[in-house]
């Protein structure tokens, strides 16, 4: 069964930095295509980054510059570098997994930014 863990949340200042890591476990399934969304309080989950099989990625407008979507070379866990945090990007972020069949997702993990 595939499992998507996640790790890395916390609190941090403004304009502090986190990196969160998603592995893969439980299965074969490797993650050619990717992403991480995040889900404020009171307010709907929104996309924020992706990654393709080949590497392209895209970002929330809000993130551009600040934000870094990665995965390892096997394909077994996906990574969200976030620099120069603000206090609006607090949210629950999670990760997916994108396979023909269907997506897979993390259980989220907490990122907080305040002083």
């Amino acid at each position: 069964q595939v499992q998507l863990v996640e790790s890395g949340g916390g609190l941090v200042q403004p304009g502090g930095s986190l990196r969160l890591s998603c592995a893969v476990s439980g299965s074969t399934l490797r993650i050619n295509t990717g992403g991480w969304y995040r889900q404020a309080p009171g307010k709907q989950r929104e996309l924020v980054a992706t990654i393709l099989v080949n590497y392209i990625t895209n970002y929330e407008d809000s993130v551009e510059g600040r934000f870094t979507i990665s995965k390892n070379i096997d394909g077994t866990t996906l990574y969200l570098q976030m620099n120069s945090l603000k206090p609006e990007d607090t949210a629950v972020y999670y990760c997916v997994l994108r396979s023909p069949s269907r997506d897979y997702w993390g259980q989220g993990t907490q990122v907080t930014v305040s002083s």
